[in-house]
């Protein structure tokens, strides 16, 4: 948990649902090379599949598999969620500007595609003005996007699918956990649509899992350890500006 400071008996802290309490005690962190944020979470599912495939279970699996295959490379990695758990949006950014890894990478799988296409939608958003958040997200889109090209299925995608960034109405990053995690360089990896049906049954198959975790990881462990520029670069279409979630409403905090 993110920690405000001290206070009469123990530590003021951030609560998975954004609130403040004060505990006695607990194990401190030592700042992670890379910090992965499975999306969404307990009664915030994200997206559900045709046949009920949760999102947020899979971006947990995703990231346990990504964090894994760092670890085995020497990464130290830190959840933002380490089970099924809700936790706001706020908390997690507070967690990156705490601890401030040298990456930081949210994981989801997309929705509401706007067309059939022959390849996979894979979408990376970065930090508009963040030179090393773009090279970040052309490498975990380069990864992604090659490991589930072996797959064949009828994809489905935006448009504007690549690397790309998204911007609010004043003109800064659109997505929360970019925006508020400025100065680190933050990515969110959508990487297959869930709520078409043949990429749902695909995301079924633990060894689908296992090539999207995979791939993440190499993404990562490029952009740590070689100069390549990455790709899938596109100018992105205007998408609105409504609320994405992951707000504290109807948010119940575990015991800490």
């Amino acid at each position: 948990l993110p920690v405000d400071g001290r206070a009469a008996g123990g530590w003021v802290v951030e609560t998975p649902c954004g609130n403040l309490a004060t505990l006695a005690k607990g194990t401190p962190l030592a700042t992670p090379t890379v910090i992965l944020d499975p999306g969404h979470g307990g009664s915030e599912t994200g997206a559900v599949g045709p046949n009920g495939l949760r999102e947020s279970v899979l971006n947990l699996a995703v990231s346990r598999i990504a964090q894994s295959a760092l670890e085995a490379n020497g990464v130290s990695v830190l959840l933002t969620r380490p089970g099924d758990d809700r936790v706001v949006l706020t908390t997690r950014s507070a967690l990156v500007r705490k601890l401030r890894p040298t990456v930081f990478v949210s994981v989801h799988h997309n929705a509401s595609p706007d067309e059939a296409r022959n390849s996979p939608g894979t979408e990376t958003y970065y930090q508009h003005l963040s030179p090393q958040s773009k090279r970040l997200a052309g490498l975990i889109y380069e990864e992604v996007f090659k490991a589930l090209s072996a797959y064949q299925v009828p994809w489905f995608g935006s448009v504007d699918a690549g690397a790309k960034y998204r911007l609010n109405e004043q003109g800064g990053d659109f997505y929360h956990v970019l925006r508020e995690t400025a100065g680190t360089p933050s990515v969110i990896a959508e990487l297959m649509f869930l709520s078409d049906a043949p990429e749902e049954a695909l995301l079924e198959r633990p060894d689908v899992q296992q090539a999207e975790g995979q791939a993440v990881a190499r993404g990562i462990l490029r952009y740590l350890r070689t100069q390549d520029p990455g790709s899938g670069y596109v100018t992105p279409i205007p998408r609105g500006f409504a609320d994405n979630g992951g707000g504290s409403q109807g948010c119940v905090d575990p015991p800490l």
